[in-house]
């Protein structure tokens, strides 16, 4: 029997291939785990196809998933998988350390947005050098300064530690926020008493921190959201300051509704924001009657989006009703909610993205030809606009600045510019730096930012914004990273990045690829990717990478594909589209067994996301679309690239099974040879632990991957 024969008959015919193939030498000749393939035949619709590494999915009946509950042959699996992973990558550990201390290196002290001013006093917060959490702490009046919250103290001994929704309540007696240390999404909701310094959960789990809680005007009261067993918002709580006594205020039954609270800017109502991809319902409860039932602005309509908040008296609507796709401001009366007067009306591909109401001014962020822009509207109805001339640069409205402030504060950044800060009057427009993020060892005159635009095959013009070393030369020689989202509208701004800025040091260019499905250029662009046009955001990606290597940029084979969950599924398609485009593939958290998470009903977010993508379940057009373009359901005999998948194990959004599905049939089908690795965080979900370094070193271990793909 040859060597071949019996390789093939050990460990299977995919691993024996790698071991004839061995990538060029490139890569360490490690036979990788072979899943087995046990068949699952799935009929739907009158269609049929067999899953067959269903067996890789498991949620346990109940409580969270976590290294002691898995079954055994999953357990197996992915320990096998991250040996096999770090096995494979243990040649570019130097490379990963290196990159490590560069990226730390440019970190230089501590790092903090400027304080929030109110009524007296200054909140702030700061990484301390050494540190890799924040310390929260206020003054009054330029007074001693008073610890509120050292986060490095509340992580200790934790595995996995997130926070998020840090605030002071109005009267400024109390200091709430929500913190993870499972590693699942699910708060916890602590209240620090600032007179007695005392700490105390007033909600000990389930809670939803993003835009999940929010002090009532008066301080009396915490609103808050919960999660059900499947991890959706579904009902408003109001829990008093004290933790004795909380009473239901709403729950919602639509699973394809999400939740969100705030208060309104002058304080005079709690917010309910009750929204879908389509539809949207506002529910307030005035500051005049905390315990009441909330009243419904308007009720909810398919196919109009709306947000509520308070400028000069009155109530406004940022809404997209009566054909106003990229959304309208209006006056509302505050008693009947009928609308009084248009203050900003349509304007199609100038969308309006976020709305800060000051009591002499109503700041409010919008894109003009796919670039932030300021606009600072009176009451007089005198307007003033604020834009840089950068080539591509990102602006940041921070909320919660306080209403009765005289000047308004943005963040601006480019890819060459790190983080300032910039206070605005809101009278006369003028601008003052009153804070820049510091970068040590860092010249911005030594890199570029260019904005080009790359023909898709219908001939829309992509927007890719590109960052290099000035001077770099356009020969082909370059290799390139090439990262994209293009899905819910989210888009992909060009912010400030050490992690981009180390790559593009040691000889690479960064690139954003502006796709559509995001909403760089309006609501039209989110529409033409999106649903049974999502095949636009695949070939846009592809579009790019092909314009940047014609254009002496870099060369195709040498492109880095790096996409993060909805992100996953354009670089998961685009390698299934053209696998000998890309000289790599990151895919981080990645949604690529599309077809059957859409087939998912128990699944938290298929309800409210299948006007995005469809519903699999019920109409045979959206089975058929999406079973054309899922990357795992299209893996080809093909020659791929070099492909690296990452997945929490507690990740509810994008399980792990996805990825470890799409690597185990990509290392079956593929015949190039090259690895398809997939790491678990076994203490991780969607998001891995806050701190820099953890940051850092996932960035570390991509570009060590990436620079590997192309030595």
């Amino acid at each position: 029997m040859s060597s071949a024969a019996m390789a093939a008959l050990l460990l299977g015919s995919g691993a024996a291939r790698a071991l004839e193939k061995g990538a060029r030498g490139r890569w360490p000749k490690i036979a990788p785990p072979q899943s087995p393939r046990i068949s699952h035949v799935i009929d739907q619709l009158g269609r049929q196809r067999d899953d067959a590494y269903s067996w890789m999915k498991f949620i346990p009946a109940e409580g969270e998933r976590n290294r002691t509950n898995l079954p055994a042959p999953v357990a197996k699996m992915l320990a096998d998988e991250n040996a096999y992973a770090d096995a494979v990558l243990e040649p570019t550990k130097a490379a990963q350390a290196e990159l490590v201390r560069a990226m730390l290196a440019r970190s230089s002290g501590a790092v903090a947005a400027p304080a929030l001013e109110k009524d007296g006093w200054t909140y702030s917060s700061a990484i301390p050098e050494g540190q890799v959490h924040a310390r929260y702490s206020r003054q009054k009046d330029g007074g001693p300064s008073e610890l509120l919250v050292d986060e490095s103290a509340r992580a200790k001994g934790q595995p996995y530690f997130r926070s998020t929704g840090h605030q002071p309540s109005p009267d400024h007696r109390y200091f709430a926020w929500a913190e993870d240390v499972i590693g699942n999404d699910r708060h916890r909701i602590c209240i620090r008493d600032n007179q007695s310094g005392d700490i105390r959960t007033v909600v000990g789990k389930d809670a939803y921190g993003y835009g999940g809680l929010v002090f009532a005007p008066s301080s009396r009261w915490l609103f808050w959201i919960w999660r059900d067993a499947r991890n959706r918002p579904t009902r408003l709580y109001r829990t008093s300051v004290d933790g004795k006594t909380t009473d239901l205020v709403y729950e919602e039954k639509d699973p394809a509704i999400f939740m969100q609270v705030k208060r309104t800017a002058a304080d005079g109502f709690i917010a309910l924001t009750l929204a879908g991809p389509e539809t949207a319902e506002v529910r307030l409860l005035s500051a005049a009657d905390e315990t009441a039932a909330p009243a419904v602005v308007w009720p909810r309509k398919a196919g109009v989006l709306y947000e509520i908040d308070e400028w000069n008296g009155g109530l406004i609507a940022l809404t997209d009703a009566d054909e106003a796709f990229d959304m309208s401001l209006l006056r509302l009366d505050p008693k009947d909610f009928r609308k009084l007067a248009t203050l900003v009306p349509h304007r199609p591909g100038t969308p309006i993205l976020q709305i800060q109401p000051f009591a002499t001014a109503l700041a409010r962020l919008e894109r003009v030809d796919g670039l932030h822009r300021l606009a600072i509207l009176r009451p007089d109805g005198s307007e003033q606009v604020i834009a840089f001339n950068d080539p591509a640069y990102a602006i940041e409205l921070p909320p919660e600045q306080a209403y009765d402030a005289s000047s308004v504060m943005i963040v601006h950044q480019s890819p060459k510019s790190p983080r300032r800060w910039i206070r605005i009057d809101l009278a006369s427009g003028k601008q003052t730096v009153i804070q820049q993020q510091q970068v040590a060892n860092f010249d911005p005159d030594a890199y570029e930012v260019e904005r080009l635009f790359a023909p898709a095959p219908d001939g829309e013009m992509v927007p890719i914004t590109l960052l290099s070393r000035r001077g770099a030369p356009k020969d082909g020689k370059a290799p390139l990273l090439q990262y994209g989202y293009g899905s819910y509208g989210v888009p992909s701004d060009p912010e400030f990045s050490i992690p981009a800025l180390a790559l593009v040091d040691r000889g690479w260019r960064y690139a954003i690829a502006h796709v559509r499905g995001g909403s760089e250029k309006g609501r039209r662009w989110f529409l033409g990717g999106r649903k049974f046009t999502k095949r636009n955001s695949f070939t846009d990606f592809i579009a790019c990478a092909e314009h940047l290597a014609a254009g002496g940029y870099t060369a195709k084979g040498k492109v880095i594909a790096y996409g993060l969950s909805a992100g996953g599924l354009l670089v998961g398609a685009s390698m299934n589209i053209a696998p000998t485009l890309w000289g790599g593939v990151i895919a981080q958290v990645p949604f690529v067994d599309m077809l059957n998470t859409m087939s998912d009903g128990a699944h938290p977010l298929v309800p409210l996301f299948r006007p995005d993508w469809g519903d699999p379940l019920s109409d045979p057009k959206a089975y058929d679309y999406i079973a054309s373009i899922s990357p795992y359901e299209n893996v080809q005999a093909a020659a791929y690239p070099p492909l690296l998948c990452t997945a929490g194990l507690k990740d509810d959004r994008v399980a792990y099974w996805e990825p470890a599905k799409l690597v185990a049939e990509v290392r079956r089908r593929s015949t190039s040879g090259n690895p398809a690795l997939l790491h678990t965080d076994m203490d991780s979900g969607h998001q891995g632990s806050a701190d820099v370094t953890s940051e850092y070193q996932q960035k570390a271990l991509f570009w060590a991957f990436a620079m590997r793909c192309v030595s």
